[in-house]
């Protein structure tokens, strides 16, 4: 698999694979190398581009320290411009990835052909708000190995985790290179998120997935994504977490590329 890495400014994006496009976008537990175990099968008949969101990686925090959802989504228009993709390229976010190409696909629908949301929703209920602030409070005091414990809990089951100890190990490696001024406000800025009156007006054809062990965005989140977006479809994976690309590879590729191919 050639993969290559992009010249946009202000964005780390690598690329791979020719054909109709894809952009994957990441997780706020996790940076663009979330999909590698994905990438050769997605690839292999599409030009699939993944970029890591500000932060993490080489990419650059955003100017604004205190950024909101549509700040990152009018962040993903601006990666999609600088590398040339076209306006029939499917977009998948997973996570807090997902959350921002909601907003991209209310703010930018345009841009954009089909939309894939793994693991994600329209805003998070209050309960899940305080450990997201609880989350961004500790990096800031103590660094990302504070929270590196914590984020795996929210990636997987635990009996993933005991199972899987060198992924669990390669994980937390990843995470610990974040910005923790830009995960902390990446954080925050989910905490924030309010889109459940605005998802009706995503005119793009979608794919909603739901890992049904997921306890960082828990299924419902994503079951009112389904019943919000027209002629959205839905598809459930079973005993998988908030990471179908890592734990449910062969799904997750079963499912995105029968979307993305229909």
């Amino acid at each position: 698999m050639d993969v290559r890495q992009l010249d946009v400014a202000n964005a780390d994006v690598i690329q791979a694979g020719e054909g109709p496009d894809l952009l994957l976008v990441h997780s706020l537990l996790a940076e663009r190398t979330a999909f590698d175990r994905a990438l050769p099968e997605l690839a292999a008949n599409h030009r699939v581009t993944v970029p890591n969101l500000p932060g993490y990686g080489a990419t650059p925090p955003l100017a604004n320290a205190n950024p909101d959802v549509r700040e990152f989504a009018d962040f993903l228009a601006g990666v999609m411009d600088a590398a040339g993709l076209p306006e029939d390229t499917s977009v998948l976010g997973n996570g807090a990835g997902g959350f921002m190409c909601v907003a991209l696909g209310i703010h930018h629908g345009d841009r954009f052909g089909k939309l894939i949301l793994a693991d994600t929703g329209p805003g998070f209920p209050e309960a899940a708000k305080k450990p997201l602030h609880i989350l961004a409070e500790k990096v800031e005091a103590d660094g990302m190995d504070a929270v590196l414990d914590a984020a795996i809990l929210r990636m997987f089951p635990q009996p993933y985790i005991d199972a899987n100890p060198d992924v669990i190990a390669e994980r937390k490696s990843a995470l610990a290179t974040a910005n923790p001024a830009a995960f902390a406000a990446t954080a925050r800025a989910l905490a924030n998120v309010e889109m459940a009156d605005e998802i009706g007006g995503i005119a793009n054809e979608t794919m909603v997935m739901i890992g049904l062990d997921d306890a960082t965005t828990p299924p419902a989140m994503s079951y009112a994504l389904h019943q919000g977006i027209a002629g959205a479809t839905l598809v459930e994976i079973p005993d998988c977490g908030h990471c179908p690309q890592i734990q449910a590879k062969d799904a997750f590729v079963e499912s995105v590329l029968g979307f993305i191919d229909a």
